[in-house]
């Protein structure tokens, strides 16, 4: 009989002790897949996820940011505070049907258009700048003869004319830097010029003269702007080109005189 319970009670104990070790191991199993995911996922996946995550984000929206910063960012300059006004005469006088640049001095054909050579010049400046361009016109119109416009702008010279103006700046105040053009007529600017320059007050603005000529260039041209404009900032390093050469004048010539500028 003591056999009896012992095996009953050694069985029990056996029976007992083996369960706790089951519970035991599911416990910790339970604990040790908590364990991992937390490891995996909580602490090693997800802070794996933060930071690529995070890489990705600062991939897409530091871009976002940069332009939403465009204001605090230097702006790439439109040329939209800059004027471009010139004296053609292309624009100032009714050529016939037909004239071609051979036959009438002072003027240029590019791809298949007619150009005053000083409009070509300033034609060439607002490529680079992006510029407003302007047409110093008059009411009244020069002939379309080379030759009788040579006389009438003797004439005019001699006379100290002004003649009447028939376009005039709206919006000056939106523009502080003015290129003006215009060709050498008798070693100085066409009157209508001088117009120009006595309508306006350009103080505070930068005046950057280039000009076409024979072969004179500016003569005293600058310092006639400087005295009608007392307060502007004349520039003294103006562009100037031949009507010999014109024809050769390129964009990227224009643009290396302009990027000495330092607009």
């Amino acid at each position: 009989m003591w056999k009896k319970w012992m095996t009953i009670i050694f069985i029990s104990v056996f029976a007992f002790t083996m369960a706790a070790c089951g519970s035991s191991g599911r416990t910790n199993g339970r604990s040790s897949g908590q364990g991992t995911e937390q490891t995996e996922s909580g602490t090693s996946g997800l802070k794996n996820d933060r930071e690529e995550t995070g890489d990705e984000t600062s991939a897409e929206i530091l871009p976002e940011e940069n332009e939403g910063s465009a204001g605090i960012q230097p702006e790439e300059d439109d040329g939209s505070h800059i004027l471009i006004a010139y004296f053609s005469r292309v624009g100032n006088t009714d050529f016939p049907e037909g004239v071609d640049a051979i036959s009438s001095a002072s003027l240029i054909q590019k791809n298949g258009e007619i150009y005053g050579n000083t409009q070509y010049a300033a034609s060439l400046i607002g490529q680079y700048t992006g510029g407003e361009m302007f047409l110093i016109e008059t009411e009244e119109k020069y002939p379309a003869d080379y030759d009788e416009t040579d006389e009438q702008g003797g004439r005019e010279n001699r006379e100290r004319a002004r003649p009447k103006l028939a376009s005039h700046i709206q919006n000056l105040d939106d523009y502080d830097t003015i290129f003006l053009g215009f060709p050498n007529w008798y070693y100085d600017m066409p009157m209508a010029v001088y117009a120009f320059l006595e309508e306006y007050d350009f103080s505070g603005k930068r005046i950057i003269p280039f000009v076409t000529s024979g072969g004179s260039g500016f003569s005293d041209s600058i310092s006639e702007i400087k005295k009608l404009q007392p307060g502007a900032e004349v520039e003294e390093d103006g562009f100037k080109a031949t009507h010999s050469k014109i024809d050769d004048v390129t964009a990227e010539d224009v643009g290396d005189w302009i990027v000495d500028l330092n607009l």
